[in-house]
């Protein structure tokens, strides 16, 4: 049977597992939400859920160079006790997340972290292609949300498909470690350095000032 992206998303919610596993529950369950966190469960996946109000406050703070220099990653992952912050599969996760960062430049950690002025703009825009389409307002609508989903794909960490396996997302991939470690674990915060980025930006508006000075 066909798997709606709305089911899946109620899945999601509901477990707090990544949209591919979610996916595949509710196909092995024909789209029972009982069956399906059933299957979950006896895969070991859903347990995961489980640790969801525990405190997360070791860790590590893992600094990664790519490029001889060009990228640079500094990133923070949490997780329940020292034990697994020195445990190597813990900290093997760490530096796939850092490479993963340098590698796909997310702008935000998560769809919470994305500004409603942004996704109103970006909803702003899809409108305005489809505004000579003659589809239906409710599929236009349809077709915003879905362009939407597509944005937090590409735009957040935890959304967008994992650079070593694209079958999965980040967070499938934390999910995965969570449910075999036996730890909550938690990506807190990162910051992706491009070298010169931003630099002739700045450069320019430097120009512009002198500029003004000038003329002033």
């Amino acid at each position: 049977m066909s798997i709606t992206a709305g089911a899946v998303k109620e899945l999601r919610d509901r477990t707090g597992l990544g949209m591919m596993d979610c996916k595949k529950a509710l196909e092995e369950s024909k789209g029972n939400f009982e069956e399906a966190v059933e299957w979950l469960r006896k895969k070991g996946l859903a347990k995961s859920t489980k640790l969801a109000s525990r405190i997360a406050s070791e860790g590590a703070v893992h600094a990664y160079i790519h490029g001889n220099g060009k990228i640079g990653v500094l990133l923070e992952v949490n997780c329940e006790t020292d034990f697994t912050a020195r445990n190597e599969n813990f900290q093997e996760l760490v530096k796939d997340i850092a490479m993963h960062i340098a590698a796909a430049n997310p702008l935000y950690l998560n769809r919470d972290e994305v500004p409603a002025q942004i996704l109103d703009k970006e909803r702003e825009i899809a409108r305005e292609q489809l505004a000579s389409s003659g589809k239906p307002a409710q599929v236009i609508e349809k077709i915003v949300e879905g362009k939407i989903g597509k944005y937090f794909e590409e735009t957040c960490l935890m959304d967008q498909p994992f650079v070593k396996d694209t079958a999965k997302t980040i967070t499938d991939l934390v999910n995965e470690k969570v449910a075999s470690i036996g730890e909550k674990i938690t990506i807190r915060r990162f910051s992706r350095y491009a070298l010169g980025e931003g630099l002739e930006k700045k450069v320019d508006n430097f120009a512009e000032e002198v500029a003004k000075q000038i003329q002033g």
